[in-house]
């Protein structure tokens, strides 16, 4: 270990240490009995997911989302995501039969266009989440969005712009290695790559429904999973808040032909899309690790 990392390990003090902080954000798609996704409504009983604070829907109307507050131990964080998974649990075996499906690939899947975008209602904003959504089908397709994940959220006191930077980087130096040994997506339901060109092979004899890559860790992260030709153009700069925000500044100017080519409106005045460039909003930026503003109630 170097002096200097020794150093930088010896200032973190106890008192900063406690003061680490820590939430998550749970998506889940919501199942039948048979493992086919559920085309029902978001549950009347779970609350609106436009505005409910704990439990709302990610891309699509079938993809739950359950999200903790900030909690000053991981214990805690996830004790209150056991919570909310229970409350959830609760009010779908009261309402019928649906479960949550567990994995990160995603579970049965109808025809694309089949596949419901998550509805919030008429206003400005409910709208404006609806079209975002709509715009991701027309880029990436409805079923790549359907793939589930945790986001974990952190922070460190007395942490700069500049430090969480150098975090970012470390993270994304060796996210191969955490992707190599803890990768836990090697198989997938057929219905998710019919129709595309994959090099998968069945798993078990029989028609079996189920896909796999021998010796595959995360189908999630690789060609077929979780990914954006589009996006690959990016040069991100990571060395500052300053370079990363000029980046995503330009992604969210410069328009994109193919995206151009949907356009804002179809003919019947609907919207396509909330924009024609790379990026339609700051969030459709993927990435295995990123910094997140606070954003305020309003904006």
């Amino acid at each position: 270990m170097s002096s200097t990392l020794q150093e930088r390990l010896a200032a973190l003090s106890p008192a900063r240490l406690t003061g680490m902080r820590r939430g998550i954000e749970k998506e889940s798609l919501r199942a039948q009995p048979d493992g086919k996704l559920a085309l029902t409504p978001h549950p009347l009983p779970l609350g609106s997911a436009l505005t409910h604070p704990h439990i709302t829907t990610d891309f699509s109307e079938s993809q739950l989302e359950l999200i903790t507050g900030v909690h000053a131990t991981p214990e805690a964080a996830l004790d209150e995501l056991v919570r909310v998974h229970q409350y959830t649990y609760r009010v779908m075996d009261a309402a019928g039969d649906e479960r949550l499906w567990v994995s990160s690939m995603p579970c049965g899947l109808p025809t694309d266009e089949t596949i419901p975008i998550g509805r919030y209602g008429s206003s400005n904003v409910g709208r404006a989440k609806s079209v975002y959504r709509m715009g991701l089908s027309h880029r990436y397709g409805r079923r790549m969005q359907t793939i589930s994940g945790i986001h974990y959220n952190w922070s460190l006191p007395g942490v700069g712009s500049d430090q969480y930077f150098g975090l970012i980087r470390n993270f994304r130096r060796h996210a191969f290695l955490l992707l190599y040994l803890f990768g836990a997506s090697p198989a997938l339901c057929s219905s998710f790559v019919a129709g595309r060109p994959h090099e998968l092979q069945p798993l078990g004899d029989g028609d079996t429904g189920t896909m796999h890559m021998p010796h595959g860790t995360s189908l999630r992260m690789g060609r077929l999973g979780y990914q954006s030709e589009a996006q690959a153009s990016l040069a991100v700069s990571y060395n500052s808040l300053e370079g990363y925000g000029a980046s995503l500044q330009d992604a969210l100017t410069r328009p994109w032909p193919a995206y151009e080519a949907i356009g804002i409106q179809n003919l019947g005045g609907d919207y396509n899309q909330l924009a024609t460039s790379l990026l339609q909003i700051e969030n459709e930026f993927y990435g295995t690790i990123r910094p997140k503003r606070v954003i305020y109630p309003g904006e």
